[in-house]
């Protein structure tokens, strides 16, 4: 079973010593490290094997890093000291400094870790194998993550969101046109739900409510009532809606249209879509918010580029151009994303 330790600041420093000699930030060290004093934006080119750095300020491209195959999905540690990306088709994770991306360590043995995620309370970490069929689970206790089972979920499953009773963890499974409601405490499927074709992202609104799925095989968003495990309602979005990001203004959601092109403002007190952001590049995708709340930076999928769009306007205002099929993205200073530990 794999088994490893989320790293804490003394084993970073250990961790350093023994392998940033290997794997050494050569494109970094050439830039002249943390430039300007500013926190790097990561994006992971899931096409090229690498991830590229962007310097937030200038919002220029001051590195890459080679990674495993098909870095598709990242997810900071909740400890807040690493930023793990996931390597699906070389199965392994990649742990990195999450504000200069500086390479602390690499984990092999992780099969097809397509997505990841915490459980809210901690104490879970888990990841979807689309290639394999198959959700895994690991028993997280603040230091260690240890492989606890493996279920098996035809077909494809996708993306991952949980109770923030940290109870059930929600998983599409794209061709199947399901989502999936695993039992953390059993390890079992403790129900499936036909939602429409080719679900992926997911969100939950407070008070776990309603269960928000991008239809990326549709235009539009279905929205799931966990009481009665029914789609009560469907918001026309875009074709390909595909992924969500909360703009924590209390009432406000991003889903990226990836076929469309476009990006919807869902206002979710009501269930209904006030704008659509258009003039984008093609295959918008993953998103981030900016601390200030203003910009949303989206990767590109399709086009190679990252896009930044002033919220203010609802335009694109820049694009920086990265490897091939952009997808994850991620930035320290961002608005905060991570549920506290309840305890």
């Amino acid at each position: 079973m794999p088994h490893f330790p989320i790293l804490t600041p003394t084993r970073n420093r250990v961790a350093a010593a023994v392998f940033l000699g290997s794997l050494a930030f050569s494109a970094l060290a050439h830039a002249g490290g943390n430039v300007n004093g500013n926190d790097k934006v990561i994006v992971l080119d899931s096409g090229e094997a690498q991830l590229s750095l962007i310097d937030e300020a200038s919002r220029s491209v001051v590195g890459t890093e080679p990674t495993g195959k098909e870095p598709h999905h990242l997810m900071i540690t909740p400890d807040g000291q690493s930023l793990i990306v996931a390597d699906s088709v070389s199965n392994d994770l990649m742990f990195l400094d999450p504000h200069t991306g500086k390479v602390q360590r690499r984990v092999e043995g992780i099969e097809d870790p397509y997505q990841l995620g915490f459980s809210p309370d901690h104490k879970w970490f888990v990841t979807a194998g689309l290639r394999l069929d198959r959700v895994d689970i690991y028993s997280y206790n603040g230091h260690d993550v240890t492989l606890v089972k493996r279920i098996p979920l035809a077909k494809t499953p996708s993306h991952i969101n949980f109770s923030s009773d940290s109870k059930t963890a929600f998983v599409t499974l794209q061709d199947t046109g399901e989502v999936a409601a695993i039992d953390l405490a059993t390890q079992t499927v403790a129900w499936k739900l036909q939602v429409g074709k080719t679900p992926a992202g997911l969100w939950m609104t407070p008070g776990d409510k309603y269960l928000l799925v991008g239809m990326t095989g549709e235009d539009d968003v279905a929205v799931v009532d966990l009481h009665s495990r029914t789609v009560v309602k469907r918001i026309q979005t875009g074709r390909g809606a595909h992924n969500f990001r909360n703009l924590d203004d209390g009432k406000h959601v991003a889903v990226s249209n990836r076929v469309e092109s476009t990006i919807s403002i869902l206002d979710y007190t009501t269930l209904t879509k006030v704008a659509d952001i258009t003039g984008l590049r093609p295959g918008p995708d993953d998103m981030e918010l900016s601390a200030d709340k203003r910009y949303l930076w989206v990767t590109f999928r399709f086009a190679k580029h990252v896009g930044i769009i002033d919220l203010t306007t609802r335009k694109l205002i820049d694009t920086i151009a990265v490897g091939r099929s952009p997808h994850g993205i991620y930035f320290a200073n961002s608005a905060p994303v991570y549920a506290p530990n309840p305890d």
